[in-house]
């Protein structure tokens, strides 16, 4: 193991660049202080969004207004307002010492380079014999690794006229002939870095044989840092966010009644990424556990504050209740069929469906007759799942439903007084119950609640089982 840490920075908070000088970077450090630590780095805030479609909204982007394949040339007009916009956050950091006439330089390199293969790519597929929808993947990672090299590169930049010993680490592949595998495109990237004496400013970003995009979707960052974190053998990982992990989430909860957790485990950072709120990326997670290296989550914007650390094996000495978590947007798919008795291949049947619409179900119903299962996907998927599970069960009644999933979580809730005490507290809220899923690992209690009453649900068992507890 190591004696250095690799540290993961978000998006947001790469925007408040001198936020993350003054609380993460160099702050009082001085000397040998500055170093021993490897800095993954993501694209500013809402670049990534410009550049594929937005996250949440789902916005049109470049790749999005390209892959329309509509002999439209907005996405032409979207990937120069891009490097527009790229171009005015070099201007904001002209006061940290920023050389903006090199950073511009290098975003027309990229963006112009980009703009020219697309436009190849566009007269290629105007003949017959090439299929745009073939080559769309890789559009999505060569547009995905723009945005992780712009804001590396200015990092590297300021850091380098502030006298600190920086080092670009450009795992993005641009103009790269060769392919190699995620950890080798890694362990070749640092070869030679001595991070004792230098600082490395890394793309969170990393372009090898198995499409980093195509594989994990846009958590690639922190697949990228789990990955080097593993492979140069850090003592701790460490993630930077716009907040803390709390209890609960304050803007639901209130700030006033969430607190922050000190420590928790990886199976308890694994339910969390189950309902949307995650402590890292699961993929990420995994490398990390396996080799037993500690995560700390910690607040930008409070740099003194330790965070959260996630270990193997932290266990809470008291049975308690840590987080009270939830999603919105489920849909219940509920399948009624009385000649399910008896029969052990319903279930199956219906895997299979879930399988070939690539849906993971967050969490499942069965009794006699009936099979339910819980999953997040856009109506259109759910349409078409629903049409098939009916042509494989002609006589069954199939009911969708909106709902919600909370949960409550911990590391030892091994006591008889937490189920009771939820189910009291979602009654006496006026929160229905529609299902309940308890696991005897003891790590979580969930329970189905209609859509409506998810802030309802969310607040009454942070109050009875968080807030009561303290």
């Amino acid at each position: 193991m190591g004696n250095h840490t690799v540290e993961k920075i978000g998006g947001t908070a790469m925007s408040q660049f001198d936020k993350v000088l003054d609380n993460i970077i160099v702050g009082d450090r001085k000397g040998k202080d500055l170093y021993n630590r490897i800095i993954v780095v993501s694209a500013y805030g809402g670049i990534t969004n410009e550049l594929l479609e937005h996250k949440k909204t789902s916005d049109s982007g470049v790749y999005s207004l390209f892959s329309k394949d509509d002999d439209s040339w907005a996405w032409g007009e979207a990937i120069t307002r891009v490097g527009q916009r790229m171009c005015a956050i070099n201007k904001g950091f002209e006061h940290l010492g920023l050389d903006v006439q090199l950073a511009d330089r290098f975003v027309k390199e990229r963006i112009e380079g980009v703009r020219s293969c697309l436009i190849d790519l566009t007269r290629l597929c105007s003949f017959g014999h090439f299929k745009l929808d073939e080559h769309l993947m890789t559009v999505r990672e060569m547009l995905s690794a723009i945005g992780e090299a712009h804001s590396a590169h200015n990092s590297y930049l300021i850091l380098k006229s502030m006298g600190i010993n920086a080092r670009l680490v450009d795992l993005s592949g641009w103009m790269d002939t060769e392919q190699l595998s995620l950890d080798d495109t890694i362990k070749k990237a640092f070869e030679g870095v001595n991070v004792a004496e230098e600082l490395p400013i890394v793309t969170g970003y990393t372009q090898c044989k198995e499409g980093i995009m195509g594989t994990y979707d846009r958590g690639y960052t922190e697949i990228t840092f789990s990955r080097i974190a593993v492979l140069t053998g850090a003592r701790e990982g460490i993630i930077h966010k716009e907040y803390h992990l709390s209890s609960g989430d304050p803007k639901t909860i209130g700030e006033d009644k969430v607190e922050t957790i000190g420590y928790t485990n990886y199976d308890v950072a694994d339910q969390l990424s189950d309902l949307g709120m995650e402590a890292i990326h699961p993929g990420a997670a995994r490398g990390l556990r396996k080799t037993d290296i500690p995560l700390r989550v910690k607040n930008v914007f409070e740099p003194d504050h330790p965070g959260t650390l996630i270990t193997n094996d932290y266990r809470s000495t008291d049975a308690r209740v840590e987080i009270i978590a939830g999603r919105k947007g489920v849909t219940g798919i509920e399948v009624w069929d009385q000649d399910m008795v008896g029969r052990w291949d319903h279930d199956l049947e219906m895997l299979k469906h879930l399988v070939g619409a690539k849906i993971r179900y967050l969490a499942k119903d069965t009794n006699a007759n009936t099979l339910t299962h819980y999953i997040a996907a856009p109506l259109a998927k759910i349409k078409r799942l629903t049409e098939n599970i009916k042509q494989s069960f002609p006589s069954a009644d199939i009911m969708v439903k909106k709902v919600a999933l909370v949960s409550a979580i911990g590391t030892n809730m091994a006591d008889t007084w937490v189920l009771p005490t939820a189910v009291h507290s979602l009654t006496n809220a006026g929160v229905e119950i529609l299902g309940l899923h308890k696991c005897m690992r003891q790590v979580d209690i969930q329970f189905v609640v209609d859509e409506k009453d998810f802030q309802n649900a969310v607040c009454a068992l942070h109050r009875d089982l968080v807030e009561t507890g303290r």
